[in-house]
């Protein structure tokens, strides 16, 4: 069967003629809705929590460095220096190491490191998703090296959903060369059907709300 014929009949399916003009590409259907804060807050833990995440609404910055240095509880982390980590003084907390110049250093420490502790661009409310702009400040290796990973995320950056990111960031490549979105402990399936947690990514997951 030559190529025209295959083509051919592919339009008459469609009902459409060999040099025709294709219909113009119809508008996006994108709906934010109105969501309060406070359930906007309610929504994204219970999503998260239905995935074994673990959420803290903190009462302020300290409190959010008291739930983190207890998570850590002796273990060794690595951060990243994101400026809300920097102004909660999660950065400075004893056993954290922040970022090197030496790449290579850099790369073996997060993968030896118990926790890795990073802030997000953005959480998405509707399915309990951390949003990362992968930036100089805020490395990729943190989130997804170390079987833990705990998020420290402004609630001002909390959005209703996807289609919400997308008119706040409706390029990101304009932004960073990587935008990461994060749902819940890394899981698959594929062997047998039996879920596992922490394959191919951390089997913990921490976001504190602040």
């Amino acid at each position: 069967m030559s190529r025209d014929h295959v083509l051919h009949k592919v339009r008459t399916a469609l009902g459409r003629s060999a040099g025709q003009p294709p219909a113009p590409v119809p508008p996006a259907l994108i709906a934010v809705p109105e969501v309060p804060l406070e359930k906007r807050i309610e929504s994204f833990c219970r999503s998260l929590e239905k995935l074994a995440g673990k959420t803290k609404v903190a009462a302020g910055l300290a409190d959010a460095r008291q739930y983190v240095e207890a998570v850590i509880a002796g273990q060794t982390a690595v951060s990243s220096q994101a400026p809300l980590l920097v102004e909660c003084g999660i950065t400075s907390l004893a056993g954290v190491q922040k970022a090197f110049a030496d790449a290579g250093a850099w790369r073996a420490a997060c993968a030896e490191a118990d926790v890795g502790i990073t802030s997000a661009d953005y959480a998405l409310a509707d399915t309990g998703t951390l949003v990362l702009l992968s930036s100089p400040a805020e490395a990729r290796l943190i989130s997804l090296l170390p079987p833990v990973h705990v998020a420290v995320v402004s609630r001002q950056r909390l959005l209703t959903g996807l289609d919400e990111l997308l008119t706040v960031l409706a390029n990101p490549a304009d932004q960073s060369s990587a935008m990461v979105l994060i749902t819940g402990p890394s899981r698959t399936a594929d062997i047998e059907q039996i879920l596992v947690r922490g394959v191919h990514g951390p089997g913990e997951i921490h976001v504190v709300l602040v």
